[in-house]
């Protein structure tokens, strides 16, 4: 199964890095000046690649390593399909990470205010193991852009599931930089862990700090460093056991 995963990843890796090289050259792979395939259509698509010095996932460190994480997503209506994955790039660790998520997610925007509901579906195919998770999120069209989400895990613990419950409360906020394109992007966010995984209850404090740099009007390149803190049972030997981590990483983005 690991095998069938990594050749999946690196064919879409492939067909990604050929859409983009077509972008960043300005060059329509699909035919057309003005537009792709998709032009004047509501579906939107757009995918990234990012390469993070560890993969931190809600307090936990699911690999000391290096990993690069993948998504595609695919928009119409306020429904968005994606699929995410994360492969670990070196297994210096014992830590199997690797990883590729289905989301299905359906967001109502007003003045204000969005809400959204979805589902997440987890494959983790180095132990062969899955879980699903539904969620409801509710922010703000105000300073700070604050978020409140909170995820229900309902996966079986057998089987790989959390079967537990995720809440974070988030903020960010992007400043221009001078008179540049480039803007400092700075974001915030406190969890709270019911079970998830754990035994106890617990949580976990994150900060970010990062930059948005246009390459073309649909290409952007993203660096940024984070610092992690879990707190409570996710930081107790008898439990989770996490511990504080800074990270970084470099993410490639853009839109057809």
């Amino acid at each position: 199964m690991p095998g069938v995963f990594k050749r999946w990843f690196r064919v879409l890796l492939i067909v990604f890095s050929i859409t983009l090289m077509g972008k960043v050259a300005n060059v329509n792979i699909y035919g057309g000046e003005e537009g792709g395939i998709l032009q004047g259509s509501p579906v939107g698509i757009s995918a990234d690649v990012t390469i993070n010095s560890k993969y931190i996932w809600r307090g936990f460190t699911l690999d000391d390593d290096p990993v690069i994480q993948q998504g595609i997503y695919v928009s119409a209506y306020g429904l968005t399909f994606s699929v995410w994955s994360s492969l670990d790039m070196e297994g210096d660790d014992e830590l199997n990470s690797d990883e590729v998520d289905y989301v299905l997610d359906y967001t109502c925007e007003a003045d204000k205010f969005s809400l959204s509901v979805g589902y997440t579906h987890y494959d983790f195919p180095e132990i062969d193991g899955k879980s699903k998770e539904y969620y409801v999120g509710f922010g703000l069209n105000v300073p700070l852009s604050p978020t409140l989400t909170w995820y229900r895990d309902y996966g079986n613990e057998d089987t790989g599931g959390g079967d537990g419950e995720y809440t974070v409360l988030a903020v960010s906020h992007s400043v221009p930089v001078g008179t540049s394109p480039v803007t400092l992007d700075l974001s915030g966010s406190v969890g709270y862990n019911s079970k998830l995984f754990i035994e106890g209850k617990g949580g976990d404090y994150n900060v970010g700090i990062g930059l948005s740099i246009p390459l073309t009007e649909s290409c952007s390149l993203s660096p940024n460093v984070n610092y992690s803190v879990p707190f409570g049972d996710l930081k107790k030997a008898s439990d989770g056991d996490q511990e504080e981590k800074f990270y970084g990483g470099i993410t490639l983005s853009f839109n057809l």
